[in-house]
């Protein structure tokens, strides 16, 4: 079982969502959620490793894909691998993600950039290239479970009710970066202001206000909840009296690959391409899939359970 360090968080109810931004954040809605501990960072590339060392798990990116599980993929593609952010090295406009993602044999999450590569002292970045299954496994073993969508953002806010983002409204005030984004003009030209063209250190920009690293940029994060837009507002439905507790998104109808929440945005987020470094952006992201910009955390239940619909 893991040792980690968490915090407690206070339950509470928060206004969820947004209607400033992208459509799937819709509506703002108030959301009730008990008290758990969570992680205060990602799960480093260090821990993981102590992970596989104890269990011998073997992640979805180091396994060979089932040809009958995708079938009009290319055969040569049908190899242990990952998703690989690969810059370009001119001007490209952001509408093709194909222009700058390559699907890389032999990318894990001990070889982040493909066969041959290795951590080169990352140990205390985020763990990456870690699929669903990865970060539910291991949260299993260290005796805790994913943060359900509502749980994970109601920590990133830290308190700030209703803040674009975890520090507040203003992206960087008094000219300091709070978290490592993309600065530049996405995919191209990275800046690197904030210090770091890749992942950082977990724990390399302040804390928000429950004392929680990283709750935006670095690296998005898996949640235990499957992505379905967000519930209506309640009051639309007549219930104004009424705030949900503890939601959870239902299943999906039967389908080959469902898609769960990511939360948090990542290091390769922009403001002329995805401004998702806030607490209430999210992201589908299909079970099966891992990359070099996808990690994870975990909490504690004082009731020891782990999310539903796992």
């Amino acid at each position: 079982m893991a040792r980690r360090q968490t915090v407690w968080i206070e339950g509470g109810t928060f206004l969820m969502g947004s209607d400033e931004f992208y459509p799937e954040e819709r509506p703002a809605h108030r959301v009730a959620v008990d008290g758990f501990w969570m992680d205060a960072h990602p799960v480093t590339a260090a821990e993981f490793r102590r992970f596989v060392e104890a269990t011998g798990w073997t992640t979805v990116a180091e396994r060979r894909p089932e040809p009958a599980d995708y079938p009009d993929a290319d055969p040569s593609l049908l190899v242990p691998g990952s998703l690989v952010f690969r810059k370009p090295t001119h001007r490209v406009a952001p509408r093709d993600p194909r222009q700058w993602w390559a699907y890389v044999p032999g990318a894990c999450w001990r070889s982040p950039e493909g066969a041959g590569s290795t951590l080169d002292g990352r140990d205390d970045h985020p763990v990456t290239h870690i699929a669903w299954e990865d970060a539910e496994a291991y949260a299993r073993w260290a005796g805790a479970g994913l943060p359900t969508e509502a749980e994970w953002e109601f920590a990133a806010r830290g308190g700030l009710g209703g803040a674009r983002f975890t520090w507040g409204d203003e992206f960087a005030p008094g000219g300091r970066l709070m978290a490592n984004t993309w600065q530049g003009e996405f995919p191209w030209q990275n800046l690197a202001a904030d210090g770091f063209e890749g992942t950082s250190p977990v724990g390399a920009f302040p804390p928000n206000g429950y004392g929680l690293y990283d709750m935006a940029g670095n690296v998005w994060e898996w949640t235990a909840d499957y992505f379905t837009p967000h519930q209506a507002a309640d009051h639309a439905r007549g219930k104004p009296c009424c705030v949900p507790r503890n939601p959870r998104a239902a299943a999906p109808a039967p389908a080959a690959i469902p898609s769960r929440v990511l939360k948090g945005g990542s290091h390769l987020c922009a403001p002329n391409y995805c401004l998702r470094y806030r607490p209430a952006a999210r992201s589908a992201q299909a079970v099966d899939s891992a990359a070099c910009h996808i990690g994870f955390r975990c909490v504690v239940r004082p009731d020891g359970t782990a999310a539903a619909g796992t």
